[in-house]
C-alpha cells in the first residue's frame, strides 16, 4: 500500500488550471502527474468556487486583528492548566494493588 502523499498547494493550482484549460482529458493529467482522477476534479472545483474570491478581495488575505490583553490571558490560562495537568498526573498515578 502507498503511503498517503500531501501536496502543496502550487502543485494543486497548476493541475487544476491545467484542468480547467481542457486542452487534455483529466485521465491524461492523473496518469502524467500521479494523481487520482477524482483529485483533479476536487481541485478543478476548488478553483472555480474560490476565482470570485480573489476579484472581491481585491487579491489580498484579510490581516487579522490580534488583540494583546487577549493573547496575555489566554497564555495565562495555558499555563494554569499545565500546573493543574503535571499537578494531576503525578497525584493520579494507576494503582498497582501492592
Amino acid at each position: 500500500m502507498r503511503k498517503r502523499r500531501n501536496h502543496d498547494a502550487g502543485f494543486k493550482a497548476r493541475v487544476a488550471l491545467e484542468a480547467v484549460k481542457g486542452e487534455r482529458t483529466v485521465s491524461e493529467l492523473a496518469a502524467e502527474h500521479g494523481v487520482h482522477p477524482t483529485m483533479i476534479h476536487q481541485w478543478k472545483k476548488a478553483l472555480l468556487d474560490g476565482a470570485a474570491d480573489i476579484f472581491e478581495r481585491g487579491g489580498r488575505k484579510p490581516v487579522a486583528e490580534v488583540d494583546e490583553e487577549t493573547v496575555r490571558s489566554l497564555h495565562a490560562k495555558i499555563g494554569e492548566l499545565a500546573v493543574a495537568n503535571d499537578f494531576l498526573s503525578r497525584k493520579l498515578k494507576p494503582w498497582t494493588g501492592k
